[in-house]
């Protein structure tokens, strides 16, 4: 017979003849088992796991769960409504060819819009790898906008789109515009015109963004060792501190910087790679290196190994 040991804790269910084994779980029975002596120690045990059991008889269905999606908060009502799809049998229709059973309540035409808005979020984050928390953040800056109707005359994509932008910057994982372009379906001027009427609509703002938001991600994407990424963040840093690159964007003084340190190294790549890994053009790229470039010495950390010595240094 199976005994409990009552303690400070909850009771646990345990052999009798040994105390110390750990129970197997025969699911399909309900029975907890004893691997030692094989004594069935609980039955009828209630499996508290997921529900995957169809009672459909579409075999090819994804989802064989029988409960509807999770509740979606940001939807009104919760989004808890019930769809009855289309009977395919006789006794779903009446003798005049009626559907017996009909929605009382369908889905609003602003829910329908945000679900439509909030699958698209899901998509071009899952392209570019975000976490959840980036996906939850731009859902709710969408519902804002949306439901202050501020953007009129505005596609919900590039809403969507600017949105997202704006999570990754509070979020402290910037993405370029020309990264968000590429997983959505707008142009990066509608959503650099998005993203400025939501920062004025919702009264929020966001922090600039700094060289050294971008360096990890572009040097791990070019395959370069840490010490060249160090190197680089170093050089970025030395270069906006002396003002030498006033006026240049963030992206292309760390685009400098990672050639700079590449070209030092022995991991060279060239202008056109880190380019195409930046976003940038390969001219945007020597006009910012020409301005570090006399300063070169003074920009390398102290304990940098060069594999080209600093007067080697392409000069273009």
């Amino acid at each position: 017979m199976a005994s409990t040991s009552r303690g400070d804790s909850l009771p646990k269910v345990q052999c009798p003849n040994h105390p110390e084994a750990i129970l197997v779980e025969d699911y399909r029975a309900g029975d907890m088992i004893c691997p030692d002596c094989g004594l069935v120690v609980g039955d009828r045990v209630i499996d508290v796991g997921s529900e995957w059991r169809t009672f459909s008889n579409d075999k090819a269905t994804k989802d064989p769960s029988r409960v509807g999606d999770a509740q979606n908060p940001l939807l009104n009502g919760g989004d808890l409504t019930t769809m009855i799809s289309k009977g395919t049998g006789a006794a779903s229709f009446d003798e005049f060819g009626n559907s017996k059973y009909q929605n009382r309540r369908t889905m609003s035409s602003s829910d329908r819009a945000m679900l439509n808005a909030f699958k698209e979020i899901t998509t071009m984050s899952d392209r570019i790898n975000l976490p959840r928390n980036i996906i939850d953040r731009t859902n709710n800056l969408f519902k804002q906008v949306y439901e202050q109707k501020s953007l009129k005359g505005r596609s919900n994509d590039a809403i969507a789109s600017a949105c997202l932008y704006i999570a990754c910057r509070q979020e402290g994982v910037p993405r370029t515009f020309k990264e968000i372009c590429a997983v959505s379906r707008i142009s990066k001027k509608e959503i650099g015109r998005c993203f400025k009427l939501i920062l004025k609509a919702l009264e929020t703002s966001v922090d600039l963004i700094t060289t050294g938001d971008f360096m990890s991600r572009f040097c791990s994407n070019l395959g370069l060792p840490k010490q060249v990424q160090m190197a680089a963040t170093f050089i970025a840093r030395k270069a906006v501190e002396l003002d030498l690159v006033p006026g240049r964007s963030p992206i292309s003084v760390a685009a400098a910087a990672i050639y700079m340190a590449s070209q030092a190294s022995s991991e060279k790549k060239t202008q056109k790679e880190i380019g195409d890994i930046a976003g940038v053009a390969d001219v945007t790229i020597r006009q910012s290196y020409r301005l570090i470039y006399p300063r070169a010495a003074d920009l390398f950390p102290p304990d940098f190994k060069f594999d080209t010595p600093v007067d080697k240094l392409p000069q273009l």
